[in-house]
């Protein structure tokens, strides 16, 4: 009787050890996480740590066939999955410079006085103002005007009251052009004959457009011929001075094509060629400069201003998807492949320029491989749910 209640105890053990071990070797082949937040994955039942709701437990085997992912066809159509081969596509790969926007110095006028004299009357006093061309700059009193505004004034009242062979004609004409060449215009020297009286000081008119750059003389100053009065820079024309890294200078040639984009002017890109490219670097920040000349016709763009330039490096034909396949996880890239009928794999690919859209294929892919181009990321959070691990690609 002893011994057979012995053997009963031994038989129980066994069952209960067999059973604790089926149960441990159950839950280590399960885990728990949230349909909602797939990253979240725990080792025992409970409410998900973001959104609150109860834990769902998932077998680790599940779906789990050479890292093969398998949806159905409503997962697939709900997931909105879209697929397409690999193919060639021509690139441009092009790099991004920071710039900002200067006067074209070659643009740069001195108006400077023809005369000497003393200046009675500036029209402009500060830099940055527009000018027309036409428009009064400055008046000037000077001798030199005066006297051959009498001699012109003389020349004529001889003329109508003498009557001789004398002649007065080119007398007259060569009053006219001294004026001429002392800066007044036709219209002045006309109206000084039609008024038939001296002046005291004389209007000097700008012969040209574009905005003050610097104010050189005062009123009240004297001046002798040559002197200047006014810095004036035509802004109908600008460059852009784009700064380059000294690694990427061999890259950057004259005659290239630029984008340009103006923060401060939005919604508009301008389009131009570098123009030049300055040999030297700066010595302390090792950045040399490429300048780009752009047309500014509406005086929109100002000196000063921030701008973005892309260049066009060259034209390729490579292997490319659309950037939305390309899942980025770390260190590298990854692509959904399409395998068999509903199944999904993950492949690590080394990725290139990127362009217009798309990403260069380097290596890990071929011509023939049918990628997931909509839909990548919704695979990787059904891979996490599913085997509670992020795809690493093969």
């Amino acid at each position: 009787m002893l011994k057979y209640f012995h053997t009963i105890c031994v038989f129980t053990l066994v069952v209960l050890a067999s059973c604790e071990e089926k149960k441990e070797k159950s839950a280590g082949d399960v885990y728990y996480t949230c349909s909602m937040d797939p990253q979240v994955i725990e080792s025992k039942p409970g409410n998900c740590p973001i959104c609150k709701m109860p834990l769902t437990i998932v077998k680790k085997s599940q779906g789990k066939k050479n890292g093969v992912l398998k949806l159905s066809d409503q997962q697939i159509q709900l997931a909105g999955i879209i697929l397409d081969t690999l193919k060639e596509r021509p690139m441009n790969e092009e790099m991004m410079l920071y710039g900002s926007v200067a006067i074209n110095q070659n643009t740069y006028k001195e108006i400077s006085s023809r005369v000497t004299g003393r200046i009675e009357k500036l029209y402009f006093k500060k830099s940055n103002d527009n000018i027309e061309k036409g428009q009064p700059l400055y008046d000037i009193y000077s001798e030199e005007i005066n006297s051959v505004v009498r001699e012109l004034l003389i020349t004529l009242e001889k003329k109508l009251s003498l009557k001789n062979g004398v002649e007065w004609d080119k007398i007259i004409a060569g009053s006219r052009n001294k004026l001429l060449l002392y800066g007044l215009t036709k219209q002045q020297i006309d109206q000084i004959e039609k008024d038939n009286k001296p002046l005291y000081s004389v209007t000097i008119l700008s012969k040209y457009r574009g905005v003050i750059y610097s104010v050189e003389a005062e009123e009240g100053s004297y001046l002798n011929e040559g002197t200047a009065v006014f810095l004036v820079a035509d802004y109908s024309t600008v460059w852009i001075q784009a700064e380059v890294d000294a690694e990427y200078m061999n890259k950057v040639r004259e005659g290239m094509q630029a984008v340009i984009s103006i923060p401060a002017l939005l919604q508009k890109n301008y389009f131009g060629k570098i123009s030049f490219l300055n040999p030297e670097l700066n010595p302390s920040t090792k950045i040399g400069i490429a300048r780009i000349e752009l047309t500014n016709t509406d005086l929109q763009i100002k000196p000063g201003m921030q701008a973005y330039i892309r260049l066009t490096i060259q034209n390729r034909v490579v292997l490319s998807i659309p950037e939305s396949a390309i899942i980025r996880n770390g260190g590298f890239a990854s692509v959904w492949l399409s395998e068999g009928k509903n199944g999904f794999r993950n492949v690590r690919a080394e990725t290139g320029m990127q362009a217009n859209g798309f990403v260069e294929i380097k290596s890990g892919l071929t011509s023939r491989c049918i990628v997931v181009t909509e839909g990548a990321y919704l695979l990787n959070s059904e891979y996490i749910f599913k085997k509670g691990t992020v795809p690493m690609g093969n």
